[in-house]
């Protein structure tokens, strides 16, 4: 019996912590914005690492995506950009939102002000 708990728990994927988005600024010209996420995640590696963010509308739909490609296991919290992202001139508010390799989109979302583009945790 002991053994078939152990296996079962063997084979269940580790729980992750999500990402914690720890600032963001933006800025547009016109509807093409630029942002600039920071994230912190306890990156061990391939296997578990903050692999992306990105922008939606409060509707949740996706407005822009950042792909992290690699771990940065010695390099917490960091910080990427992505340009070019098109928002409607009308709308005032965004959100972001992070993911990691294991937990995939994190539950929590940051709410950017886009007349005041900048959150620090």
């Amino acid at each position: 019996m002991r053994f078939l708990i152990a296996l079962i728990f063997a084979a269940s994927p580790a729980l992750a912590d999500s990402p914690v988005i720890e600032k963001v600024t933006a800025s547009g010209n016109g509807g093409n914005w630029n942002f600039s996420v920071t994230l912190s995640h306890g990156d061990t590696g391939w296997d578990d690492y903050a692999d992306g963010w990105r922008v939606l509308d409060m509707q949740g739909n996706q407005l822009g995506l950042r792909v992290l490609y690699h771990p940065h296991v010695d390099e917490q919290p960091f910080t990427r950009s992505q340009s070019g992202i098109q928002i409607p001139t009308e709308m005032t508010q965004v959100q972001i939102q992070a993911r990691d390799l294991i937990g995939g989109w994190a539950k929590e979302t940051v709410i950017l002000d886009l007349d005041n583009p900048t959150y620090t945790r």
